[in-house]
């Protein structure tokens, strides 16, 4: 059987995408947030994974920089309330993801947290990456 149309490239299912060193991506806050504040990262690739650190300053009241990871605004009130988030709760606490996105949240929980976070990046445009929803994300 040819496939004479089939055109190999990059894209979302494409193993090799996945397989080759990623390009990093470096960001983070110094805690310049009030508690309830949610910060969209859009990256310009899609990404193979990312890892969060909570980092610097705590909250003086709690003695905590905590904040939720999500990979869907808050905007409805439904991500949070629903529990679609990873909590970092504590001075250098991380979380690596495993996993393709074009965009991710975090909201601070305690005045000022602040963060670090790295990802590497694929060389699949992030037009071609699906919504994430449905059950665990938004539902």
């Amino acid at each position: 059987m040819a496939f004479t149309n089939y055109k190999y490239g990059t894209g979302l299912r494409n193993v090799g995408s996945y397989q080759v060193s990623g390009h990093p991506f470096l960001t983070g806050t110094t805690g310049d947030g009030a508690a309830g504040t949610e910060v969209k990262i859009s990256f310009p690739f899609v990404t193979k994974n990312i890892t969060i650190i909570s980092s610097g300053s705590f909250d003086t009241a709690t003695t905590e920089n905590s904040l939720k990871v999500h990979f869907n605004s808050d905007s409805d009130g439904d991500v949070l309330s629903g529990f679609h988030y990873i909590t970092l709760d504590s001075e250098e606490d991380s979380m690596t993801f495993d996993v393709k996105c074009k965009e991710i949240y975090i909201t601070n929980v305690t005045n000022n947290a602040s963060w670090q976070m790295y990802a590497t990046l694929t060389n699949i445009p992030t037009d071609r990456m699906y919504a994430l929803t449905g059950s665990g994300l938004t539902d």
